[in-house]
Parts: C-alpha cells; structure tokens; sequence
C-alpha cells in the first residue's frame, strides 16, 4: 500500500510539474505539501479496515495538511512567486535547464520528504488491525499534537493580523506566542508531527518503530535548514538591528520566557 501510496503521489507531482512549466514558476508546490499529507493519510485509511486508531491517526494527519494547505495557498495566490525558489533554481533562459532543474530539485525531492514524514501517518493507518481501539498512551500523542496545531494555528493568525496592519510596516512581529520563540509556527509543526508518531507508536509500535527518521528530519528541516534557518537569513536583511535585537531577546524554537530588556 506504501507503494501504491508513492506512484500516486509521484504521478501526481509529476503533473504539478506540467502546470508549473506552463506557470513558469513553481511557488505553489509549498501549498502541496500539505494537501499532499492529507491526501496520503486518505489514501491509507481507504485501503484498510479500519477501527478507532486508525481513523484517530487518519484524522490528525489530515487535519494538520488541509489546514496548512489552504494556508499557504492563500499566502502564493496574494503574494505570488516566492524569493525562496528564485535563489536555488537557475535562471529561466534556457527555459529547458530551468524546467528539468525544478523537476528534480523541486518535485521530485518534495515527494520524497513528504514520503518520509508523513510515514508515521500512513504506516500507523495501515498497520492498526481491523476494529482497533485508541490504546491509552496514544493520548500522550494526541496531547503533543494538540499543542502543535495551537502554536501553528494562533501563530500563523497573529502574524497574519500583524502585517495586515500597515502601521506594523517595517517592524518585527514580537507579540503574542512570537514573544516566547521566533518561529511558534515552525514548533507547532514539529510538535504535531511528534505526536502523531507517537501516537502511532501506542497504535503499532514494531512498524512504526522504522519511521522515526520521519519526524527527526521534519524537526531538523524546521530548525536548520529551509525552515527558520532560510527565514532568518531574509529577515536579517530586511530588518537589520531590529531583527538583531529581537533574536537577542526571544528563544529561537522552544518557547520560553523572553530575556529582559
């Protein structure tokens, strides 16, 4: 099922691919990662027979991906081509090298990480014996997720309402969950994503035991490289000692209470 899991997503990246030879830019692919999440945790749990556990992980999974997806959609369809993917893919002419670039570098590479990290899901989903109840310590899992989705969800509104305010031009969001760590979306997402693999640990833990890799990369990626790494290197530049001042003040991951003025 994990196969049948991986052709349909490859397919259908390779699609994503076309339209984005015919957008000539491929922006929107952030908006796929987490359609593409919920789209495999669907695809897991409607190949299965499956009980309370299985709909519990299918339900997290998908939750957490339509949610950002819808977000990050709404972020490329007002705002438009993002910097990000300007600075690692060549230049458009020769419009062929910069087609196959973003083939391999963009596509193909994102189906693979979705594949990784969204493996607890789908292993757990189809792992979960027919009929299966929630086991008790999967609660701890669905505690750590809930958490998650409150960082990601009311970090992601306060920032919205920041910039949407033009008096904030110019300065750096530091209020609410922002004034604990700088990136509260970033821990949210790690932190969903841990609990579902520890959910589906309670749930089946000799198969899942083999995605850990899922949510270590995901929290690494969070933290070092495309996520505040690369989020901080463009605010340095944007907003200078302001920025400075704030990584001074404010913990970079974990929330924490902020250092004195």
């Amino acid at each position: 099922m994990l196969l049948e899991n991986a052709a349909w997503l490859f397919a259908a990246l390779g699609v994503l691919w076309l339209l984005a030879v015919g957008l000539r830019e491929v922006s929107f692919i952030d908006s796929v990662w987490g359609f593409a999440m919920a789209s495999l945790a669907l695809l897991s749990i409607a190949g299965t027979k499956y009980g309370t556990a299985a709909l519990l992980l299918f339900g997290m999974a998908f939750a957490w991906g339509v949610r950002l997806g819808f977000y990050l959609l709404r972020r490329y369809l007002r705002h438009g081509e993002d910097q990000r993917y300007i600075r690692i893919l060549p230049p458009k002419e020769p419009f062929g090298r910069w087609a196959f670039t973003a083939l391999w570098k963009v596509f193909l590479l994102q189906g693979v990480l979705i594949m990784l990290v969204s493996s607890p899901a789908q292993v757990g989903i189809i792992a979960a014996y027919s009929e299966q109840p929630v086991p008790a310590w999967a609660w701890v899992g669905v505690a750590v997720y809930l958490v998650g989705i409150l960082f990601e969800w009311v970090g992601d509104w306060q920032l919205a309402r920041f910039k949407a305010d033009p008096a904030n031009t110019g300065k750096v969001m530091d209020g609410g969950l922002w004034r604990y760590t700088r990136h509260p979306n970033y821990f949210g997402d790690a932190c969903a994503w841990w609990g579902i693999w520890l959910a589906a640990m309670a749930v089946a833990p000799a198969a899942v035991i083999w995605t850990l890799p899922g949510p270590l990369f995901l929290t690494f990626t969070l933290v070092r490289w495309s996520g505040a790494a690369m989020t901080e290197s463009g605010m340095r530049r944007k907003y200078g000692d302001a920025f400075a001042d704030y990584v001074r003040r404010t913990p970079a991951f974990v929330p924490w209470f902020p250092q004195a003025d």
